[in-house]
C-alpha cells in the first residue's frame, strides 16, 4: 500500500520546497503556481487518478458476467497513466487492479509477461494485451454486452 504512495509524496515535498524558498525570496507569484505544479504531478501519479481498484480474482469474475476488458496497473506507471486519461470516461468501464495491491494480480502480469511485471496489461476475453493503444481498448468495451 504505502509504495504507490511514495512517488506522489516526493512530488508533494518537492512542492512544499520549492515554494518555500520561492516565499523565502519574497516571490509568492511564482511560488503558488510552482506548488500547484507539484501538486498535479503527486495527484497525477497516486492512485487517487484511477477508478477504484479490485482485486484480480473479482475482476477476472465480474469481467466473465459482463465481458468487460481487466486492466492490470500501478501506480507511477506513466503507459497507465496515459492510458487511464486517452480512455476518458470510459475507463470507468474497465475492472482495474492495481498490481501492488493485489498479489494475485502481480502473479497473473508475470504470467502474461515472462516473469516480468509489464503494465499495463489489458486481459480480453482470457487473453492478456501488454501496453494496448486506447482506441483498441475502446472497441473492446464497445463490443462488450
Amino acid at each position: 500500500m504505502m509504495r504507490a504512495w511514495i512517488l506522489p509524496m516526493v512530488f508533494a515535498a518537492c512542492g512544499v520546497l520549492v515554494a518555500a524558498s520561492q516565499f523565502a525570496k519574497g516571490s509568492p507569484g511564482t511560488a503558488v503556481p510552482l506548488l500547484l505544479f507539484f501538486a498535479l504531478l503527486a495527484w497525477l501519479h497516486s492512485p487517487l487518478a484511477f477508478p477504484r481498484s479490485v482485486g484480480a480474482a473479482e475482476a477476472q469474475r465480474r469481467s466473465a458476467v459482463d465481458g468487460r476488458p481487466v486492466v492490470y496497473w500501478r501506480a507511477g506507471c506513466t503507459y497507465c497513466l496515459r492510458l487511464r486519461f486517452r480512455l476518458g470516461r470510459n475507463a470507468r468501464r474497465l475492472h482495474w487492479v492495481d498490481i501492488w495491491h493485489d498479489p494475485a494480480g502481480a502473479a497473473v502480469v508475470r504470467a502474461a509477461n515472462d516473469g516480468d511485471e509489464t503494465v499495463p496489461t489489458v486481459v480480453v476475453e482470457g487473453r492478456p494485451y501488454v501496453n494496448p493503444d486506447a482506441d483498441w481498448v475502446r472497441a473492446q468495451l464497445s463490443s462488450s454486452p
